[in-house]
């Protein structure tokens, strides 16, 4: 099986997200079908942080249960028999629905229509009997590795202040996830970046005032082009474009169920790995945002920088802490992934689709060309250092690096 199977926009995710249909790739498999319904169902979660957990314990099942039948790349989390008489097919989409019917009960109507969409295609027997009864089984074995993940403990984050001082009173978001298990990784601080550059040196002042300059919504210095650039790479567009990316690679390369599979567990594992490992250095520096640090600029002992006191970033400074960039790390992460599957990204185009509006595009004559906006717009759009996106930038091949030699090999 390839990922070649016809599937009419209709039929593909009957009652799904007009949205996610419309940029959802002409032709598939089971894998990619159920990367986009994931996709859409995650797009109503608030922070990213629980989406690529999702994302990832879906693909993680897909993956383990098609290699349970299959046996071409070592598994993640379930540890069945082999199944070599049972429907991969069946399989996927069984485990698919399973794990997505647990994190949105809310929607289960709808994962079912869907879940029988992609059953229908495959004969009745025992193979698809077998099939919906292993992916049950690796479902239940991926679901009971991440119940005790961290991700869902309290959130006892303590707002640094001083008696009688007025902070925020509104919370970062997801600081529990700094301390959460991750996926194949040894712990959440195994990359941890060193620390920020001192507020007395001139790489503080000089990235300072480069985002004081670019990212404010007063800037003059940011250019037409770069505010585009912002506005269009809100969050929301940020993990859509590389999930969006690599369905349609794996398409056009007509690659295996088993390779799909591995595709996009890897892909998502990895990224899941980023908001752990990004979050344990956030909250470990716990260092403040540039509209913070431009309305005090007279308090950094540094005399190269100059406050601001009415500046505010173009973007919505996000809710937590400043270093390193996510936004970086993400895109030097799934940059890492593609490559080490597709070839050098310069030499793949891409356009990125707007998920709010998709006759809204961007062009790029390359996915690397991609990856380096997204990690530019962070400072043009004022919510990240230039010292940030290099450490980032550090850390991001990194993970991948370990994600790519430590799980999913293919079986001798």
């Amino acid at each position: 099986m390839i990922c070649v199977r016809k599937l009419a926009a209709a039929t593909l995710l009957p009652g799904i997200v007009a949205a996610a249909i419309l940029v959802s790739p002409a032709r598939a498999d089971v894998v990619t079908d159920w990367n986009v319904i994931a996709n859409a169902l995650v797009a109503k979660d608030v922070g990213n942080n629980p989406k690529l957990r999702t994302l990832a314990m879906v693909h993680v099942a897909m993956s383990d249960a098609i290699n349970t039948a299959q046996n071409r790349y070592t598994r993640v989390v379930a540890t069945l028999p082999a199944a070599p008489g049972a429907s991969a097919e069946a399989a996927a989409a069984t485990a698919a629905r399973q794990i997505l019917t647990q994190v949105y009960p809310e929607q289960k109507a709808k994962i079912e229509e869907a879940y029988a969409t992609s059953l229908k295609p495959i004969p009745d027997g025992p193979a698809k009997t077998e099939g919906i009864k292993l992916g049950m089984a690796v479902a239940e074995a991926v679901q009971a590795d991440r119940a005790n993940d961290g991700t869902n403990i309290p959130d006892t984050y303590r707002p640094h202040t001083t008696p009688g001082a007025y902070v925020p009173t509104t919370l970062p978001l997801w600081e529990q996830y700094a301390r959460a298990k991750p996926w194949v990784l040894k712990s959440a601080d195994q990359f941890r970046p060193g620390p920020p550059p001192a507020l007395s040196s001139a790489e503080w002042a000089r990235d300072y005032n480069e985002v004081k300059n670019l990212g404010g919504t007063k800037s003059t210095a940011r250019t037409s082009e770069q505010t585009e650039a912002v506005t269009f790479w809100e969050n929301v567009n940020f993990g859509p474009a590389w999930q969006a990316a690599a369905r349609e690679l794996a398409i056009k390369k007509e690659m295996s169920l088993a390779e799909c599979a591995r595709l996009f567990a890897l892909l998502n594992m990895s990224l899941a790995n980023a908001y752990i490992v990004n979050w344990d250095a956030k909250y470990n520096y716990n260092f403040w945002r540039p509209v913070t640090a431009i309305r005090n600029g007279d308090q950094d002992g540094n005399d190269a920088t100059e406050r601001d006191a009415a500046w505010t970033s173009f973007n919505t400074t996000p809710l937590h802490p400043e270093y390193p960039s996510q936004a970086t790390i993400n895109a030097m992460i799934a940059s890492a992934i593609l490559e080490s599957v597709f070839g050098p990204l310069k030499a793949i185009p891409f356009t990125a689709t707007d998920v709010r509006d998709p006759k809204r595009t961007r062009q790029f004559a390359s996915l690397a060309d991609m990856a380096e906006e997204q990690k530019n717009v962070r400072v043009w759009g004022g919510v990240h250092y230039r010292f940030a996106i290099r450490t980032s930038e550090d850390v991001g091949p990194k993970v991948a690096a370990y994600m790519i030699e430590n799980t999913l090999k293919p079986v001798p």
